[in-house]
């Protein structure tokens, strides 16, 4: 078994009316998570809002999270930021509170050569004690991360032992897969995409990370459990199902008011205050998130 596996929430940062980290929510999100049989949580991923978080508070996330699951399931904390120096001081803050591993997305605004590119991530990963997996977003970045340059990065530090790939095409993922394991056959793999879990376990994935797991765990998990057990029917059943959520993303850009909407519409009492410039959901908005999760008899 790998270091990280199966399903992996995104988790959303819960934030006050007042913009402050709600660790009360916080702790009821990661404890209803880790109740429904998740197999690790990654804090500060693009649905945690860390693009538009301080560096202060992400390091008060990081550390009330770690603290909070207390080793029940692997953490995975994403530490990207446009800056090589500030990327090493958050994973300096993530490795000194205990953290599974950590991930890191390219630098964005600026497009560097392939050189600087591989730079970075060798910076980064020479400066820290603990796995560093590589988070390939081209469609936020700009930049995607080949298997070419992913092999490179391997082979030059063994702590860099894994990647999320958020891309559509899953061609990319498969020659992740095929050209990189070739030279690290440990290597570990999850897909962004929601839809592309059953594909990719198929194609040798270790599992997925998807922000649907938020407030469907057990659709997800389910389809996990259902492929690890071999019962396809019941796993191309739950594929069915995540594809028929999937339109949630398209209600709001960002669509982080739109997981915490639907989890709270699913029971659980959070704040679903968002990070400004990203703002909350205008009431038809709600109102067509309460219709998605019913369509899905989630409600």
């Amino acid at each position: 078994m790998s270091l990280l596996h199966g399903i992996i929430p995104p988790v959303p940062t819960i934030l006050t009316s007042d913009f402050r980290f709600d660790r009360t929510g916080q702790a009821r999100l990661l404890d209803r998570l880790i109740a429904s049989g998740v197999n690790g949580v990654l804090m500060l991923g693009s649905g945690g809002e860390f693009c538009h978080l301080s560096a202060e508070m992400r390091c008060e996330v990081t550390e009330f999270a770690i603290s909070h699951v207390a080793g029940r399931v692997p953490v995975l904390v994403g530490i990207g930021a446009p800056g090589t120096l500030e990327t090493i001081d958050l994973g300096r803050c993530a490795q000194k509170a205990g953290a599974t591993a950590v991930l890191v997305v390219n630098p964005y605004y600026v497009h560097l050569s392939e050189r600087n590119l591989r730079l970075h991530y060798e910076q980064v990963a020479r400066a820290l004690d603990l796995p560093v997996m590589i988070y390939n977003f081209p469609a936020l970045t700009g930049q995607d991360m080949s298997a070419e340059t992913v092999t490179a990065l391997t082979r030059a530090c063994e702590n860099i032992v894994g990647m999320k790939d958020t891309v559509p095409e899953i061609a990319h993922t498969r020659q992740i897969l095929l050209e990189v394991r070739q030279a690290r056959p440990d290597f570990m793999v999850f897909p962004g995409f929601d839809e592309q879990i059953l594909t990719g376990l198929a194609l040798g994935v270790d599992g997925a990370i998807p922000a649907i797991s938020n407030f469907a765990p057990q659709i997800v998990c389910g389809l996990y459990a259902a492929w690890q057990a071999g019962d396809f029917p019941k796993a191309i059943a739950m594929h069915r199902a995540i594809a028929a959520l999937a339109p949630i993303y398209d209600i709001e850009t960002p669509f982080f008011a739109v997981i915490k909407e639907a989890i709270r519409l699913t029971g659980l009492d959070i704040s679903t205050a968002v990070m400004p410039p990203a703002r909350p959901l205008s009431p038809e908005a709600r109102a067509q998130v309460a219709q998605l999760l019913k369509a899905a008899h989630l409600l």
